[in-house]
């Protein structure tokens, strides 16, 4: 296949493997292992004893969704996440019923992109303050006693990892429950009836659920050269969190780590189209961002998530201002991405 302009819209993970640690001991277990990212369709865990090992997206959503069916759900986590209810339907949207539907979506829609940059501009600015709201909020929906510092305290500061939105309360139901509980401690071993930890504590399973998390692959692990010669990922650096230099007639997608991934789709794709319609009424063949060496250099994804960690060497970078700065902020990239000018002095057609 040959074309004159690439568009990835691959993400960044590697969807054939998620992260899979060496667990001591795993050839042991009699029971049934899975990993999210591979769920088998025919899984019956009625009944079942479930260990969810993770705690995550991937494991606050498992728990809740499993307890109840199963006998037991617990989800084993070597160290804490950051967990905020939110309702499962918008009570602004619902005060709004008796508005014509366009304006009461435009309405929600500006005040959930508001509401999220708001809080995450907090958590960054004032993460002491941010800390004591969730923990609050966390505190109103478990039950009496609940040790809320040694499952709920993570060790960094909120929007350092992402945060775990549960619809409703989901997991603090069931934890009120009884139907699923959280131990947090670290794996000695697994056995053949389920997982010594480090404390001594054994927990016996069933089904062991490995949510621990999935691996980065950018572009779809596509290899890139140029006039014959390999493009390192590493060595690029990321325009309007968009496109790269050194890789001419190319953009991508990638979304917010803080916010809906198609509010950024929504902003490329409507770059993509004014960026070829500038090329077109201009006659021009090729374009690509051309770095300012001046430009300091960031990690590509401002996140210490062991994901992100571990790929961090074969990523792109990002630059210390703009239009090389990922903001991470719908509104400056509105501003930026939608209306700024195409032709900035950072491109170069040809």
């Amino acid at each position: 296949m040959t074309a004159s302009f690439l568009w990835g819209c691959s993400g960044y993970y590697d969807y054939d493997e998620g992260y899979s640690p060496d667990f001591p001991g795993a050839e042991e277990f009699a029971g049934e292992t899975i990993h999210p990212q591979h769920w088998p369709e025919d899984l019956d865990y009625a009944g079942k004893r479930v260990v969810v090992i993770g705690s995550g997206a991937t494991a606050v959503t498992l728990v809740p969704a499993m307890a109840g069916t199963a006998e037991h759900v617990t989800m084993l986590q070597r160290s804490p996440t950051y967990v905020l209810s939110m309702p499962g339907r918008d009570p602004l949207a619902k005060v709004l019923k008796r508005l014509p539907d366009k304006t009461a979506y435009k309405i929600v829609r500006w005040k959930n992109i508001l509401m999220q940059i708001a809080t995450y501009e907090l958590a960054r600015r004032r993460p002491g303050v941010a800390k004591k709201a969730i923990r609050a909020a966390a505190a109103k929906s478990l039950p009496d006693g609940f040790r809320i510092d040694e499952h709920f305290k993570p060790t960094y500061n909120p929007w350092e990892q992402r945060l775990c939105l549960v619809p409703d309360g989901d997991l603090f139901n069931v934890l009120r429950e009884g139907t699923a509980s959280i131990v947090t401690d670290t794996i000695e071993t697994f056995t053949k009836a389920g997982i010594r930890l480090t404390s001594g504590q054994e927990l016996d399973a069933d089904i062991i659920v490995t949510a621990t998390g999935l691996k980065v692959l950018p572009f779809g692990g596509i290899t890139f050269e140029v006039d014959g010669k390999p493009v390192e990922l590493a060595d690029t650096m990321s325009y309007k969190a968009l496109m790269l230099t050194d890789l001419p007639n190319f953009i991508y997608t990638v979304g917010y780590t803080n916010a809906s991934w198609t509010l950024k789709a929504d902003l490329v794709a409507d770059y993509a189209c004014r960026l070829l319609s500038h090329m077109d009424q201009h006659g021009l063949r090729s374009v690509v961002p051309r770095k300012d060496p001046s430009v300091g250099e960031k990690p590509f994804i401002d996140f210490n998530s062991g994901y992100v960690l571990r790929a961090i060497d074969m990523m792109p970078k990002q630059g210390d201002r703009a239009p090389w700065l990922l903001k991470q902020n719908y509104v400056t990239d509105l501003r930026m991405i939608r209306n700024g000018d195409i032709d900035d002095g950072v491109l170069t057609f040809a």
